[in-house]
């Protein structure tokens, strides 16, 4: 076992040791050198002794400098050259990473944990890898968003298994000259073969693997997407390679992107035989990771997670863990000398700088102030009365990231599908500030359009699904009808048919508009007191808004039905 071992260590390290060997063998001769030359030297007259010595002081530094400088550059060209060309000078070492992350801190991806746990048995357990013939599972690709903790999962399960982890990025593959990518993979698979002899089996992790394994194209005469498909060809020759003997090798890849936009023969079965998808956590999950992350700060009693998680509505792990570093900060800021815990106030103006940004140092005048509360009154109103599954959590008139104001809302759940009802409830919730700006003042503002962003924008795109695409419109016309425009604008479609789905999208539009401007018309004491209290307090909180509906007594449409 200690011969293999030393064996596998010259593998990995035989270039150390042949230059090692290589100086003490130079030092070895340069000995017998001047040992010879020293005795030949004795044995001259004084006067060429003296022509000798003073030839050798100019002659042997100049030597030495020229021999320091040029060796190491020839021998270094030649080795490079035969590793693969000029690639290499930009490669670097691949080692594995101390990993050490325990299977019960992953939290908030209960679905992916028990794809994982499989892949985690087979390779401790090699009799089960028997039971299902003999193949470990060699390839497991991580799909989802960003920050949902793909990376994450793919050190809990080295650690778990107590496998040595190499960690990579797609994007170290790609490099400016032909044939890095190629060598760069020999290298990672290499250091991984000789790491899973040494220790009983290895991790490779790739993270944004589609940074080099997008599908592969014809060359257009460049040779970047040459080198682009070798490394793609490189990296399926080594995961067909691990077929080869069974080394207990694991390749796990993540991406953002979907599966579709991969190159297909990555994705065929026997290379990436399992697929992870790591979604979003869900409330219960989001709850426990705000336990979590609570417990790693001091907070005081008034913190309750349940009530986070409900806020923090599709929040990533990474959202909710930059949330709750947010929250410690402002607390820190606004302690000073005195020590305080976080609080939920600390932590609902976390929340505002994670989703709408720090607060802008734009200044608006009394007038500016004023239109823009009764903007976001209608926003409120119009949400808090109708719509039939989010409630009004919050609303401002402090500038954010751009905007003037802002309201709010959050589902009391997931929803996954929109229905017609929920869809128009969107598009009057988006509509209301037009109307209530032009009930107040008898005219709008340019904050009801002109970005993609704006509330005409997003409304008009509601419409527009809803007679495009879900067949929702008042003609009846059925169909996806943006599968008749082509990419480059070309439009198999009639012009009545183009000029029927206009219609019914201003239809949508001005029905919701009458509606909404009946509500506003007969809520206008309403629509006055929450603007009036939006310009006091400019910023309303969930129990605020609460307690202003309640003086009116009214309830959201939900609860009345």
């Amino acid at each position: 076992m200690k011969m293999k071992k030393f064996i596998i260590f010259l593998k990995i390290n035989w270039i150390k040791m042949l230059v090692m060997s290589l100086t003490l063998a130079a030092v070895i001769a340069a000995g017998f050198f001047i040992y010879y030359a020293a005795s030949s030297f004795s044995q001259l007259e004084s006067f060429s002794q003296r022509q000798i010595a003073g030839q050798m002081a100019i002659m042997l530094p100049m030597f030495v400098i020229v021999y320091m400088i040029t060796m190491p550059i020839m021998m270094g060209m030649q080795y490079y050259m035969m590793q693969g060309g000029f690639s290499k000078l930009f490669d670097t070492k691949i080692e594995k990473a101390r990993v050490n992350v325990k299977w019960d801190e992953v939290i908030g991806m209960e679905g992916a944990k028990k794809e994982a746990w499989e892949i985690i048995k087979l390779l401790k357990d090699r009799s089960m890898v028997k039971a299902v013939g003999g193949k470990i599972v060699k390839g497991t690709m991580m799909l989802g968003p960003p920050g949902c903790g793909k990376t994450y999962l793919a050190k809990a399960i080295a650690t778990e298994c107590n496998l040595p982890f190499i960690p990579a990025v797609g994007s170290e593959f790609i490099g400016i000259f032909v044939g890095q990518g190629v060598s760069r993979m020999k290298s990672l698979f290499k250091q991984a073969r000789a790491l899973a002899k040494l220790e009983g089996g290895c991790i490779i992790f790739i993270d944004e693997i589609d940074s080099f394994a997008r599908p592969r194209q014809a060359d257009r005469g460049f040779g970047g997407t040459m080198s682009m498909n070798a490394t793609i060809n490189q990296f399926l020759t080594e995961l067909d390679g691990l077929r080869q003997q069974e080394n207990n090798i694991v390749v796990i890849a993540a991406t953002n992107v979907s599966e579709g936009d991969l190159d297909s023969a990555i994705m065929r079965a026997g290379r990436f035989d399992r697929k992870i998808h790591v979604s979003r956590p869900n409330l219960k999950e989001r709850e426990e990771l705000f336990k979590f992350y609570l417990t790693k700060i001091e907070s005081d009693e008034t913190v309750r997670a349940d009530i986070l998680a409900r806020k923090a509505l599709w929040f990533s792990p990474s959202d909710i863990e930059n949330m709750i570093r947010e929250a410690s900060l402002i607390c820190i800021r606004d302690t000073g000398k005195e020590i305080r815990k976080v609080s939920m106030k600390d932590l609902s103006e976390a929340y505002d700088r994670v989703t709408f940004g720090l607060k802008s140092n734009i200044t608006m005048s009394k007038k500016e102030k004023t239109w823009t509360a009764y903007h976001e009154a209608g926003h409120a109103i119009i949400g808090y009365l109708i719509h039939p599954t989010d409630d009004v959590i919050k609303a401002t008139i402090i500038p954010h990231a751009g905007a003037l104001g802002r309201v709010a809302l959050r589902p009391i759940e997931e929803q996954y599908s929109s229905n017609k009802e929920h869809l128009l409830a969107q598009i009057k919730v988006y509509i209301a500030s037009y109307v209530a700006e032009r009930l107040k003042f008898g005219s709008t503002s340019s904050g009801v359009g002109g970005g993609q962003s704006s509330d005409f924008h997003v409304a008009m795109r509601y419409a527009t699904a809803m007679v495009w695409s879900y067949g929702m419109g008042k003609s009846g016309l059925v169909g996806d009808f943006n599968a008749l425009t082509s990419p480059y604008g070309a439009s198999m479609m009639s012009d009545k048919t183009n000029e029927t789905l206009d219609n019914d999208v201003q239809d949508i539009l001005q029905t919701c508009v009458k509606e909404v401007e009946d509500i506003l018309k007969d809520k206008m004491d309403l629509l006055e007191c929450f603007a009036q209290e939006l310009l006091k307090k400019e910023e309303l909180e969930y129990d605020e808004i609460q307690e202003i509906f309640g003086r009116f007594n009214l309830k959201p449409v939900r609860e009345s039905s």
